[in-house]
């Protein structure tokens, strides 16, 4: 096939009606920088295509704390701010108050949200602040080395507990997502994961109602994404994702835990 043939095969080709896939204009240009199989590059899409289709996109601040988290303002067409560890929720809750016509979401792993940021976690889901909080739980920490995180499962090796995490001395696996369902100034509380096309597309409608509860003026939203860290778990991303549903899922069972600010009975 010539290179002038071939040309005109790509433009009868690459119309609108024959597209199953773009990517978002939400989206920036750069390279994403994580790591092959990270789960982080699908939650960037899922939340740069509901802005698209909500046509928020310059109605929406995002906060990005410290972490594999903090890369998100590299990746997102939006306007956003960077937060100390663990204060995006005290940096969001200024933002929606300063501005409470806009769409604030914080993006958040689980070393993050669920450790140093415990408390600003806490005291803004009691608040009813009316902001969406995403919060990646891969159970370790990503970014800083592979140290062993509140979400780190039971016997899970990461450099800080190299023989696994021992629960008489390093404690439980901190189930941050149901204690926030447990307070009154959440909505919305969910578990999602994106390993699979089933569950990334259950995690796209999650995240969109967090985005439109906003328009309610009932509370926080608070979606939970159950994803991987293939370099801080030392497998392939095939093995991880199979690690992720043998070891994750069952201590942390995705579906819904708050709807319209009613616990779910499980």
């Amino acid at each position: 096939m010539s290179e002038v043939t071939l040309d005109l095969w790509k433009d009868d080709i690459i119309k609108e009606e024959n597209l199953v896939y773009k990517k978002s204009k939400v989206m920036t240009d750069k390279t994403l920088s994580y790591c092959p199989g990270c789960g982080h590059g699908t939650a960037h899409r899922l939340v740069a295509e509901t802005i698209e289709e909500m046509d928020i996109q310059a109605e929406t601040l995002g906060v990005a704390p410290v972490g594999c988290s903090v890369l998100a303002y590299e990746f997102l067409d939006i306007d956003m701010q960077q937060a100390a560890h663990g204060r995006a929720p005290a940096l969001a809750t200024a933002m929606k108050r300063l501005w409470p016509e806009k769409y604030v979401f914080t993006y958040q792993g689980d070393g993050d949200l669920a450790a140093i940021g415990t408390a600003e976690t806490i005291h803004a889901c009691n608040r009813g602040e009316n902001i969406a909080i995403i919060f990646v739980n891969n159970g370790i920490y990503g970014m800083t080395g592979g140290q062993m995180a509140p979400t780190t499962l039971e016997g899970m090796k990461t450099s800080t507990s190299p023989y696994g995490r021992e629960l008489s001395s390093m404690g439980n696996p901190l189930q941050i997502t149901n204690i926030v369902a447990s307070l009154p100034g959440t909505y919305f509380v969910t578990r999602v994961a994106v390993h699979t096309p089933g569950n990334v597309r259950k995690a796209k409608k999650a995240i969109r109602k967090a985005f439109e509860n906003q328009k309610l003026n009932k509370g926080v939203s608070f979606v939970e994404i159950v994803s991987n860290c293939n370099s801080g778990w030392k497998l392939p991303p095939v093995k991880a994702n199979e690690w992720l549903e043998q070891n994750m899922l069952p201590y942390y069972p995705l579906g819904d835990i708050k709807i319209d600010g009613e616990l779910v009975n499980k």
